[in-house]
Protein backbone atom coordinates (compact mmCIF):
# COMPACT_ATOMS: atom_id res chain seq x y z
CA UNK A 1 0.00 0.00 0.00
CA UNK A 2 1.18 3.85 -1.15
CA UNK A 3 1.86 5.47 1.94
CA UNK A 4 3.10 8.75 0.22
CA UNK A 5 0.35 11.30 1.01
CA UNK A 6 -1.09 13.67 -1.39
CA UNK A 7 -2.18 16.73 -0.02
CA UNK A 8 -3.17 18.36 -3.54
CA UNK A 9 -3.69 18.10 -7.24
CA UNK A 10 -2.85 20.95 -10.16
CA UNK A 11 -3.98 19.49 -13.06
CA UNK A 12 -3.55 22.21 -14.98
CA UNK A 13 -5.25 21.03 -18.32
CA UNK A 14 -8.52 20.50 -16.50
CA UNK A 15 -11.04 22.84 -15.36
CA UNK A 16 -11.28 22.90 -11.34
CA UNK A 17 -14.52 22.86 -10.46
CA UNK A 18 -14.17 23.14 -6.65
CA UNK A 19 -11.36 22.22 -4.19
CA UNK A 20 -13.10 21.44 -0.85
CA UNK A 21 -11.79 20.28 2.54
CA UNK A 22 -10.44 16.95 1.47
CA UNK A 23 -11.64 16.46 -2.40
CA UNK A 24 -10.54 18.27 -5.60
CA UNK A 25 -13.18 18.25 -8.12
CA UNK A 26 -12.60 18.90 -12.02
CA UNK A 27 -15.11 20.00 -14.64
CA UNK A 28 -15.14 17.96 -17.73
CA UNK A 29 -17.72 18.87 -19.10
CA UNK A 30 -20.78 16.75 -18.52
CA UNK A 31 -19.07 14.81 -15.99
CA UNK A 32 -17.08 15.58 -12.99
CA UNK A 33 -13.64 14.09 -11.61
CA UNK A 34 -13.67 13.78 -7.89
CA UNK A 35 -10.06 13.19 -6.86
CA UNK A 36 -9.84 12.54 -2.62
CA UNK A 37 -6.47 13.84 -1.40
CA UNK A 38 -5.25 12.59 1.89
CA UNK A 39 -6.20 16.17 3.60
CA UNK A 40 -7.72 16.34 6.89
CA UNK A 41 -9.90 19.15 8.45
CA UNK A 42 -11.32 19.48 12.12
CA UNK A 43 -13.92 22.49 13.16
CA UNK A 44 -14.24 23.66 8.85
CA UNK A 45 -9.97 23.92 9.33
CA UNK A 46 -7.60 22.18 7.07
CA UNK A 47 -4.85 20.36 8.61
CA UNK A 48 -1.38 20.92 7.77
CA UNK A 49 -0.58 17.18 8.01
CA UNK A 50 -2.37 14.56 5.64
CA UNK A 51 -3.25 11.03 6.35
CA UNK A 52 -1.86 8.24 4.39
CA UNK A 53 -4.04 6.32 2.40
CA UNK A 54 -7.12 8.04 3.37
CA UNK A 55 -7.69 9.50 -0.19
CA UNK A 56 -7.90 5.87 -1.00
CA UNK A 57 -9.93 4.79 2.27
CA UNK A 58 -12.59 7.41 1.24
CA UNK A 59 -13.05 6.23 -1.96
CA UNK A 60 -13.28 2.73 -1.57
CA UNK A 61 -16.00 3.00 1.06
CA UNK A 62 -17.85 5.31 -1.13
CA UNK A 63 -17.67 2.95 -4.03
CA UNK A 64 -19.03 -0.02 -1.89
CA UNK A 65 -21.92 2.09 -0.45
CA UNK A 66 -23.04 3.50 -3.77
CA UNK A 67 -23.23 -0.47 -5.04
CA UNK A 68 -25.12 -1.38 -1.75
CA UNK A 69 -27.40 1.35 -1.42
CA UNK A 70 -28.34 1.83 -5.46
CA UNK A 71 -31.84 -0.48 -4.68
CA UNK A 72 -33.40 2.88 -2.43
CA UNK A 73 -32.19 5.62 -5.01
CA UNK A 74 -30.11 6.20 -7.97
CA UNK A 75 -26.44 8.20 -7.25
CA UNK A 76 -24.36 9.95 -9.05
CA UNK A 77 -21.08 7.05 -9.63
CA UNK A 78 -20.25 6.54 -13.16
CA UNK A 79 -16.96 4.42 -12.47
CA UNK A 80 -13.47 4.20 -10.30
CA UNK A 81 -11.44 2.46 -12.97
CA UNK A 82 -9.17 4.51 -14.44
CA UNK A 83 -8.73 2.77 -17.54
CA UNK A 84 -12.21 3.74 -18.45
CA UNK A 85 -11.49 7.23 -17.82
CA UNK A 86 -11.85 9.74 -20.66
CA UNK A 87 -7.87 9.43 -22.56
CA UNK A 88 -7.17 13.05 -21.68
CA UNK A 89 -7.19 11.77 -17.65
CA UNK A 90 -4.44 9.00 -18.79
CA UNK A 91 -1.27 11.21 -17.70
CA UNK A 92 -2.23 11.69 -14.09
CA UNK A 93 -3.25 7.71 -13.95
CA UNK A 94 -0.57 7.52 -10.96
CA UNK A 95 -2.16 10.36 -8.75
CA UNK A 96 -5.65 9.03 -10.16
CA UNK A 97 -5.78 5.24 -9.31
CA UNK A 98 -7.51 4.44 -6.17
CA UNK A 99 -8.76 8.00 -5.01
CA UNK A 100 -10.94 9.00 -7.50
CA UNK A 101 -14.34 8.58 -9.16
CA UNK A 102 -16.04 9.60 -12.54
CA UNK A 103 -19.39 10.87 -11.43
CA UNK A 104 -22.69 12.60 -13.63
CA UNK A 105 -22.53 16.13 -13.52
CA UNK A 106 -25.71 17.18 -11.01
CA UNK A 107 -26.98 20.56 -9.26
CA UNK A 108 -26.81 20.04 -5.80
CA UNK A 109 -29.24 20.88 -3.22
CA UNK A 110 -28.28 23.32 -0.90
CA UNK A 111 -28.88 21.26 2.18
CA UNK A 112 -26.89 18.86 4.41
CA UNK A 113 -28.72 15.98 5.58
CA UNK A 114 -27.89 14.74 8.59
CA UNK A 115 -29.90 11.20 10.19
CA UNK A 116 -28.92 10.60 14.26
CA UNK A 117 -29.90 7.10 15.69
CA UNK A 118 -27.58 7.81 18.76
CA UNK A 119 -27.23 11.30 20.57
CA UNK A 120 -23.93 12.67 20.14
CA UNK A 121 -21.79 15.62 18.48
CA UNK A 122 -23.77 18.55 17.85
CA UNK A 123 -27.19 17.16 18.30
CA UNK A 124 -25.93 16.25 22.29
CA UNK A 125 -24.60 19.70 22.61
CA UNK A 126 -28.38 21.13 21.81
CA UNK A 127 -30.25 18.73 23.44
CA UNK A 128 -28.76 19.76 26.76
CA UNK A 129 -29.92 23.21 25.89
CA UNK A 130 -33.25 22.74 24.63
CA UNK A 131 -34.33 18.76 24.90
CA UNK A 132 -34.24 18.66 21.50
CA UNK A 133 -32.49 18.51 18.47
CA UNK A 134 -33.72 20.56 15.26
CA UNK A 135 -36.60 21.42 16.58
CA UNK A 136 -37.58 17.99 17.41
CA UNK A 137 -38.18 17.00 20.94
CA UNK A 138 -36.44 14.24 22.51
CA UNK A 139 -37.76 12.35 25.76
CA UNK A 140 -35.67 13.95 29.10
CA UNK A 141 -33.31 12.12 31.08
CA UNK A 142 -30.78 11.21 27.70
CA UNK A 143 -27.41 10.24 28.49
CA UNK A 144 -24.36 11.42 25.79
CA UNK A 145 -24.34 8.48 23.12
CA UNK A 146 -28.22 6.83 24.06
CA UNK A 147 -29.89 5.26 21.26
CA UNK A 148 -32.97 7.49 20.11
CA UNK A 149 -36.20 6.11 20.85
CA UNK A 150 -36.60 6.84 16.71
CA UNK A 151 -34.42 7.84 13.85
CA UNK A 152 -34.37 10.89 13.47
CA UNK A 153 -33.57 13.59 10.08
CA UNK A 154 -31.44 16.93 11.57
CA UNK A 155 -31.18 18.93 8.37
CA UNK A 156 -28.40 22.12 8.64
CA UNK A 157 -27.46 24.39 5.95
CA UNK A 158 -24.74 23.70 3.44
CA UNK A 159 -22.06 26.35 4.47
CA UNK A 160 -19.10 27.27 1.68
CA UNK A 161 -17.35 29.33 4.47
CA UNK A 162 -17.51 28.46 7.95
CA UNK A 163 -19.98 26.15 10.13
CA UNK A 164 -22.99 24.40 8.95
CA UNK A 165 -26.12 25.63 10.98
CA UNK A 166 -28.62 22.87 12.25
CA UNK A 167 -32.06 23.90 10.72
CA UNK A 168 -35.53 22.58 10.85
CA UNK A 169 -37.73 20.60 8.61
CA UNK A 170 -39.75 23.84 8.10
CA UNK A 171 -36.68 26.05 7.31
CA UNK A 172 -35.25 23.35 4.14
CA UNK A 173 -38.87 23.21 2.93
CA UNK A 174 -39.18 26.85 2.30
CA UNK A 175 -35.86 26.59 0.43
CA UNK A 176 -35.94 23.64 -1.57
CA UNK A 177 -39.84 22.98 -1.44
CA UNK A 178 -41.85 20.76 0.58
CA UNK A 179 -42.12 17.76 -1.81
CA UNK A 180 -38.09 17.82 -2.60
CA UNK A 181 -37.47 18.14 1.47
CA UNK A 182 -40.00 15.10 2.00
CA UNK A 183 -38.16 12.90 0.04
CA UNK A 184 -34.59 13.44 1.02
CA UNK A 185 -35.63 13.06 4.56
CA UNK A 186 -37.33 10.22 4.02
CA UNK A 187 -34.11 8.76 1.52
CA UNK A 188 -32.24 9.57 4.18
CA UNK A 189 -33.42 7.09 6.89
CA UNK A 190 -34.23 4.74 4.45
CA UNK A 191 -30.43 4.63 3.70
CA UNK A 192 -29.44 5.09 7.16
CA UNK A 193 -31.81 2.30 7.68
CA UNK A 194 -30.28 -0.26 5.35
CA UNK A 195 -26.34 0.61 6.28
CA UNK A 196 -27.13 0.76 9.39
CA UNK A 197 -28.39 -2.55 9.81
CA UNK A 198 -25.69 -3.64 7.57
CA UNK A 199 -22.92 -2.30 9.68
CA UNK A 200 -24.04 -3.49 12.87
CA UNK A 201 -23.55 -7.10 11.52
CA UNK A 202 -20.01 -6.17 11.25
CA UNK A 203 -19.34 -4.79 14.71
CA UNK A 204 -19.93 -0.81 13.80
CA UNK A 205 -22.65 1.36 15.08
CA UNK A 206 -23.33 4.19 13.00
CA UNK A 207 -24.02 7.00 15.52
CA UNK A 208 -24.81 9.63 12.56
CA UNK A 209 -24.07 10.30 9.14
CA UNK A 210 -24.31 12.92 6.46
CA UNK A 211 -25.64 12.84 3.19
CA UNK A 212 -25.89 14.87 0.25
CA UNK A 213 -28.49 15.05 -2.91
CA UNK A 214 -28.29 16.81 -6.30
CA UNK A 215 -30.63 16.68 -9.31
CA UNK A 216 -30.32 14.94 -12.42
CA UNK A 217 -32.14 14.39 -15.26
CA UNK A 218 -35.16 15.48 -13.35
CA UNK A 219 -34.52 13.39 -10.43
CA UNK A 220 -32.83 13.30 -6.59
CA UNK A 221 -30.26 11.61 -6.75
CA UNK A 222 -27.16 10.75 -3.98
CA UNK A 223 -24.16 12.68 -4.22
CA UNK A 224 -20.57 13.51 -3.10
CA UNK A 225 -19.30 11.00 -0.57
CA UNK A 226 -21.67 8.46 1.71
CA UNK A 227 -20.97 6.81 4.72
CA UNK A 228 -17.29 7.12 5.15
CA UNK A 229 -15.25 8.10 8.75
CA UNK A 230 -14.93 11.65 7.19
CA UNK A 231 -19.25 12.16 6.95
CA UNK A 232 -19.85 9.26 9.88
CA UNK A 233 -19.64 8.38 13.48
CA UNK A 234 -18.68 4.98 13.32
CA UNK A 235 -18.76 3.57 16.79
CA UNK A 236 -16.96 -0.36 17.64
CA UNK A 237 -20.08 -2.10 18.84
CA UNK A 238 -18.46 -4.17 21.40
CA UNK A 239 -17.43 -1.12 22.82
CA UNK A 240 -20.32 0.81 22.81
CA UNK A 241 -21.39 2.01 26.63
CA UNK A 242 -23.99 5.11 26.68
CA UNK A 243 -23.50 7.78 29.58
CA UNK A 244 -20.02 9.53 27.74
CA UNK A 245 -18.52 9.18 24.37
CA UNK A 246 -17.83 6.03 22.50
CA UNK A 247 -14.58 5.29 20.98
CA UNK A 248 -14.39 5.92 17.29
CA UNK A 249 -13.15 4.92 14.00
CA UNK A 250 -13.37 8.11 12.09
CA UNK A 251 -11.96 11.20 12.60
CA UNK A 252 -13.51 12.25 16.44
CA UNK A 253 -10.13 11.17 17.26
CA UNK A 254 -8.53 13.87 15.90
CA UNK A 255 -11.05 15.97 17.27
CA UNK A 256 -10.52 15.11 20.45
CA UNK A 257 -6.58 15.39 20.41
CA UNK A 258 -7.32 18.63 19.41
CA UNK A 259 -9.42 19.96 21.80
CA UNK A 260 -6.71 19.29 24.36
CA UNK A 261 -4.58 21.94 22.73
CA UNK A 262 -4.71 25.08 23.45
CA UNK A 263 -5.95 26.36 20.17
CA UNK A 264 -8.81 28.65 19.24
CA UNK A 265 -9.83 26.85 15.92
CA UNK A 266 -9.33 29.23 13.74
CA UNK A 267 -6.44 28.85 11.00
CA UNK A 268 -3.81 27.96 11.05
CA UNK A 269 -4.38 24.58 12.65
CA UNK A 270 -1.40 23.09 14.60
CA UNK A 271 1.04 19.83 13.06
CA UNK A 272 -0.58 16.67 14.12
CA UNK A 273 2.26 14.03 15.86
CA UNK A 274 2.76 11.25 13.63
CA UNK A 275 1.45 8.80 16.59
CA UNK A 276 -1.88 10.91 15.76
CA UNK A 277 -1.51 10.68 11.93
CA UNK A 278 -0.65 6.71 12.34
CA UNK A 279 -3.69 5.64 14.74
CA UNK A 280 -5.96 7.61 12.81
CA UNK A 281 -4.67 5.66 9.66
CA UNK A 282 -5.23 2.72 11.50
CA UNK A 283 -8.98 3.59 12.46
CA UNK A 284 -9.82 4.42 8.93
CA UNK A 285 -8.44 1.19 7.64
CA UNK A 286 -10.27 -0.90 10.40
CA UNK A 287 -13.42 0.72 8.99
CA UNK A 288 -13.23 -0.47 5.81
CA UNK A 289 -11.71 -3.43 6.41
CA UNK A 290 -14.93 -4.51 8.82
CA UNK A 291 -17.61 -3.16 6.89
CA UNK A 292 -16.50 -4.33 3.17
CA UNK A 293 -14.45 -7.53 4.44
CA UNK A 294 -11.49 -7.07 2.16
CA UNK A 295 -7.95 -4.80 2.54
CA UNK A 296 -6.89 -1.60 0.30
CA UNK A 297 -4.01 -3.54 -1.73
Amino acid sequence: MNKEVLLTTDFKDLKLFRRGKVRDVYDLGDKLLIVSSDRISCFDVVLPNGVPNKGEILTALSCFWFDFLKDIIPNHFITADVDKYPVELKKYKKQLVGRSMLVVKSKPLPVECIVRGYLSGSGWKEYQKKQSVCGIRLPDSLKESDKLPVIIFTPSTKADVGHDQNVEQGYIEKLIGKDTADKISQASIAIYKKASDYARGKGIIIADTKFEFGTYDNKIILIDEVLTPDSSRFWPLDEYAPGGSVPSFDKQFVRDYLETLDWDKAPPAPQLPLEIISKTRAKYLEAYQKLTGKTLV
